[in-house]
């Protein structure tokens, strides 16, 4: 990956949060349990989802750069929506989300080309990068960030 890419993706992973919280920025009792489509999340269970990610994928990044070929575990995202208790308060998911990119995003900023270059396995795609991880991580909250707004306009649109 270069330099520039990196920073760009770094960037984007930064803003985030900010894409996030926008989207929610004056949520309806309804448009929380808002779904896009039938077997979609709702901005509720994102919410939730993006916290439980984000601290995964903090780890995992933590791996890569501090363990030689970490085996990096997937986790049924699905079952976690589901079972850790979707109707819990949104702020406490939202402040884990902030706190594991705010603690994350320097570490970005400091690495090398040879961290750059540190990678583990995947136990569900195999090969798994530090610049893979960061390729996932950059885009993730803002497809969510749409996918909430999408459910959102199923209410008032």
């Amino acid at each position: 990956m270069e330099a520039v890419e990196r920073e760009r993706l770094i960037a984007q992973y930064e803003d985030g949060y900010r894409a996030v919280t926008n989207a929610l920025e004056g949520m309806t009792t309804a448009e929380w349990e808002a779904r896009e489509a039938p077997g979609e999340w709702s901005p509720r269970e994102i919410v939730h989802h993006l916290a439980d990610s984000e601290m995964t994928s903090a780890i995992r990044l933590r791996l890569l750069i501090a363990e030689d070929r970490p085996t990096i575990l997937g986790y049924d995202q699905e079952a976690f929506v589901a079972n850790l208790f979707p109707d819990r308060p949104i702020e406490p998911s939202l402040a884990a989300f902030a706190a594991a990119r705010d603690a994350t995003a320097p570490i970005l900023r400091r690495l090398d080309e040879e961290q750059w270059q540190r990678a583990g396995t995947h136990s569900e795609s195999g090969p798994y990068s530090v610049a893979d991880w960061l390729r996932i991580y950059a885009v993730h909250a803002h497809d969510h960030a749409d996918q909430i707004r999408r459910a959102r306009a199923t209410v008032s649109g």
